[in-house]
């Protein structure tokens, strides 16, 4: 007979392109035996403001994935993606209510993780720093302030091609990082599940003081508060180590 016991399941749906997340949330659990995550890929290879590349954040083929990553009996669903801080996130509201209606399992997403951080943390005044493009990031600056949230300052690097994100180096986050901080934001946000903002967060926290809340660790987080575990270390965020 199989044991009853097991451990925390997190299911998440990924962008197909992405190289990041999946190494780097593993990376953010180190040795923790607790967890386990459980991943669904979705064709997405572009960011920008137009339809062929909204097309690629259907909720139908969302919805799939999810149904997939039920059978695994996954505890919460996450889209750990950040399409729904352009898009609005009242589209990840209705998204996630179609995945839970359609797997039983509760779900949040990239975007809905840092909403219910801004929350928990009274974030309201944020430095932006993104891959993206200048018009992606003005959309997003647009779509955060109709939730109440204030964009100080933000950076961009112009990119457009997903899996390009990832190879974004440490060094090239470092000089609009400390940018950013010196505006006194509440905490400074790297937007993007393929950037691997996590890398410096410690870094960047100890010299400017100011918080930093990256995709990948935002996402983690709210997935492992949702699902009742244990949260993260404070090297990933000295913010989410709390409830």
């Amino acid at each position: 007979m199989p044991s009853q016991a097991r451990k925390t399941r997190i299911g998440m749906i990924v962008p197909s392109s992405n190289t990041c997340l999946e190494p780097q949330s593993y990376r953010i659990l180190g040795d923790r035996d607790d967890v386990t995550i459980h991943f669904a890929r979705i064709p997405v290879t572009r960011i920008a403001l137009d339809k062929s590349s909204d097309k690629q954040f259907d909720a139908v083929v969302m919805r799939s994935a999810a149904e997939l990553l039920a059978t695994a009996d996954v505890d919460v669903i996450a889209w750990n993606g950040t399409s729904g801080s352009w898009l609005g996130a009242d589209h990840d509201r209705r998204l996630v209510e179609g995945i839970t209606d359609a797997t039983g399992i509760p779900a949040t997403t990239s975007t809905l993780a840092y909403m219910e951080a801004f929350r928990t943390y009274g974030t309201e005044r944020i430095g932006l720093f993104t891959p993206y493009t200048g018009d992606v990031n003005e959309q997003i600056v647009a779509s955060y302030q109709r939730d109440g949230i204030k964009t100080l300052d933000h950076r961009f690097l112009g990119l457009s091609d997903n899996e390009s994100f990832a190879r974004v180096s440490d060094a090239e986050m470092r000089p609009g990082s400390l940018e950013l901080a010196a505006t006194r934001p509440d905490a400074i946000i790297y937007l993007c599940t393929n950037l691997y903002g996590a890398n410096i967060t410690a870094e960047i926290e100890a010299e400017t003081g100011v918080p930093v809340l990256d995709s990948v660790a935002v996402t983690l987080w709210h997935c492992l508060r949702m699902a009742g575990a244990p949260l993260l270390d404070p090297r990933w965020g000295r913010l989410l180590t709390s409830a």
